[in-house]
C-alpha cells in the first residue's frame, strides 16, 4: 500500500503512530495539566495563611503548565518511539 517514497496514497508516512494514540496523548496532557493546577493551587493553600487569591492564581498556574510541559515531553518521546517501532527497513 506504500507508494514508491515511503508514503501512503494520502500522501502520509507510513510510519506515523494510530490517530489513537495522538489523542490518548492529548487527553493524557490535558489531564496532567488539570491535576497539576490542583496541586500547585493546594501546595500554595497549604503554604499561605489567609486570602491569598493571586498566590493561589500564580501556583495554579504555574503547577498546571509543569505538569502538561512534562507529560508532554514524555509523550513526544513516546510518539517517536512508536514511529521508529513502525518503520519499515527500506528496501
Amino acid at each position: 500500500m506504500a507508494g514508491e517514497n515511503g508514503n501512503t496514497p494520502g500522501g502520509l508516512p507510513t510510519g506515523l503512530p494510530s490517530r489513537t494514540a495522538y489523542l490518548l496523548v492529548f487527553v493524557s496532557v490535558v489531564l496532567a495539566g488539570v491535576f497539576g493546577g490542583i496541586i500547585g493551587y493546594g501546595i500554595v493553600g497549604i503554604g499561605t495563611t489567609g486570602p491569598a487569591a493571586t498566590a493561589k492564581l500564580v501556583g495554579t498556574l504555574v503547577g498546571a503548565a509543569s505538569g502538561a510541559v512534562g507529560v508532554g515531553i514524555i509523550a513526544v518521546l513516546v510518539l517517536r518511539a512508536m514511529a521508529e517501532w513502525k518503520r519499515q527497513p527500506p528496501d
